[in-house]
């Protein structure tokens, strides 16, 4: 069975069309539908942006798009560059990396109802404690001294207690 490159060369020809017509259909640049019918992936960042431009192109050619991605990825299999996917940060993962991983498994939808509720709860009952301590409180404590500030007085400053009448 001929390579992937070989398929496609031989599909465009057989329909007649140019580089720059396939270009044209199917928005991939020149260059790199070049170097898909050269079989040189260089071009490409990922192994994805292969499977896609070889998909579109199949798809343009009217090919058999399931079978010819089959047999790329045979072929991708057998390069050493495209047999293992790469390490995205080539560093060892740390606890940091682990948080974060975490964090993103999390349902932030509930999460976030769950702290509404818990919030509206919480400051209901911080409101109602406050109230009802304002309401058992006597008002007149947190007045201040006023303008008025009597000064120091002797006894001889003060008049005496009026007499208790005798209870009958």
């Amino acid at each position: 069975m001929s390579s992937v490159a070989e398929q496609l060369r031989s599909a465009r020809e057989a329909q007649g069309m140019s580089l720059h017509d396939l270009a044209e259909q199917t928005k991939i640049r020149t260059d790199h539908l070049e170097a898909l019918e050269r079989a040189d992936y260089e071009p490409f960042p990922a192994p994805v942006y292969i499977r896609g431009s070889v998909r579109t192109c199949a798809g343009v050619l009217k090919m058999d798009v399931p079978a010819v991605l089959q047999a790329l990825d045979e072929e991708l299999a057998r390069s050493p560059e495209f047999s293992n996917p790469p390490s995205l940060t080539g560093e060892r993962r740390g606890p940091l990396d682990w948080l974060t991983y975490q964090l993103s498994r999390v349902n932030w939808r509930v999460t976030g109802i769950i702290g509404a509720v818990v919030v509206v709860v919480g400051g209901g009952y911080w409101s109602w404690q406050a109230w009802t301590h304002r309401v058992r409180e006597d008002p007149l404590t947190r007045l201040g001294p006023g303008l008025y500030r009597p000064g120091p007085t002797s006894e001889g400053d003060l008049l005496p207690l009026p007499p208790v009448p005798p209870s009958l």
